[in-house]
């Protein structure tokens, strides 16, 4: 497991470490409290990757499609408002997943059965209003 901590005026040094800590893991879940900064930190990702789209949370949604300047195609998930699991499973959650292109989840728990057995893991914990720590973890057997 890999820790840091950094400022919210740096959050797009931790955008650059998390895409260099990630490798070549596509599926990344991110857990964190409410407010803990799960979107703010796709937005610095999205960025990174020169996604020119509007991020937001997909919260009613569930799935926000985006392409960066190459066609790269990314998807963001937010599973908070989900009260059925299976409803993951009617939007075809698994062909996202094994579909090669980023994968960015949160409230990723309330659809824990459904991961891939590999993913990406990025626990944010609030230490402040404008610091946050993120323990990464290369998960490679969640069943």
């Amino acid at each position: 497991m890999t820790q840091f901590t950094y400022e919210l005026d740096e959050i797009d040094t931790a955008a650059a470490k998390l895409i260099e800590e990630a490798g070549d893991e596509k599926v990344w879940v991110f857990q964190g409290d409410m407010g803990a900064g799960k979107t703010t930190l796709i937005k610095a990702l999205a960025q990174a990757f020169s996604i020119a789209d509007q991020v937001s949370s997909p919260t009613f949604g569930i799935v926000n499609h985006y392409e960066n300047l190459t066609e790269q195609e990314f998807y963001h998930f937010d599973f908070y408002r989900l009260e059925d699991p299976s409803e993951a499973l009617d939007i075809g959650i698994e062909e996202y997943f094994y579909s090669g292109n980023y994968c960015w989840l949160e409230w990723a728990e309330k659809i824990f059965q459904f991961l891939p057995d590999e993913f990406f893991l990025i626990k944010i914990i609030n230490e402040s209003p404008s610091k946050r720590t993120l323990n990464l973890q290369h998960i490679k057997d969640a069943s």
